[in-house]
C-alpha cells in the first residue's frame, strides 16, 4: 500500500484515535484542541485510502528546547518504516532550525529506535519526571 507523508498535524479526532489505538496514554479532548495548533512542527503519515496512520510532532520555544512527542504509527500499519520516515522528517526539521546547542529531547517507549538519530539515555546524568494534571 502507498503511503504519503504529509507535513501538517492530523485531526483532534485522528489524534486521540492514534493514540487510543496504539495504547498510548489518553489525552482529553481540549488539551489536543488547544495543544495541536501550537505545534512547532507536525507530520502525518496517509496511507492508499487517505486515512491518517501515522504522526509525529515537535513542540518547544523555537529555539533552546524541543521536545519529540505524539509519535505513533497505527498497529495495522507498523513494520512499513514509517516510524522512521516521520523520525527522518522531524530530524530535517530540526536540523535546519534549530540553532547550536539547543537540546532536543523525547520520552521514548521503545529500546533501540531512536539511537539511530543520535538521541542518548539521560540516566544516570539525570533522570525523566513527570506531573499530570488530574480531573
Amino acid at each position: 500500500m502507498p503511503y504519503e507523508l504529509h507535513e501538517s498535524p492530523p485531526t483532534v479526532d485522528r489524534f486521540l484515535e492514534l493514540r487510543d489505538a496504539a495504547g498510548m496514554s489518553e489525552r482529553s479532548r481540549e488539551a489536543v484542541e488547544r495543544g495541536l495548533p501550537n505545534s512547532d512542527y507536525a507530520v502525518t503519515v496517509v496511507d492508499g485510502t487517505g486515512e491518517t496512520v501515522g504522526m509525529a510532532r515537535v513542540v518547544g520555544d523555537g529555539g533552546s528546547v524541543f521536545h519529540v512527542c505524539d509519535m505513533v504509527v497505527h498497529p495495522d500499519h507498523q513494520g512499513q518504516g514509517l516510524g522512521s520516515r516521520m523520525m527522518d522528517a522531524l530530524m530535517d526539521w530540526i536540523d535546519g532550525t534549530a540553532p547550536p546547542k539547543a537540546y532536543v529531547n523525547l520520552l521514548a517507549d521503545v529500546d533501540g529506535f531512536y539511537e539511530q538519530w543520535g538521541f542518548e539515555r539521560t540516566a544516570p546524568a539525570s533522570r525523566g519526571m513527570y506531573y499530570r494534571v488530574e480531573e
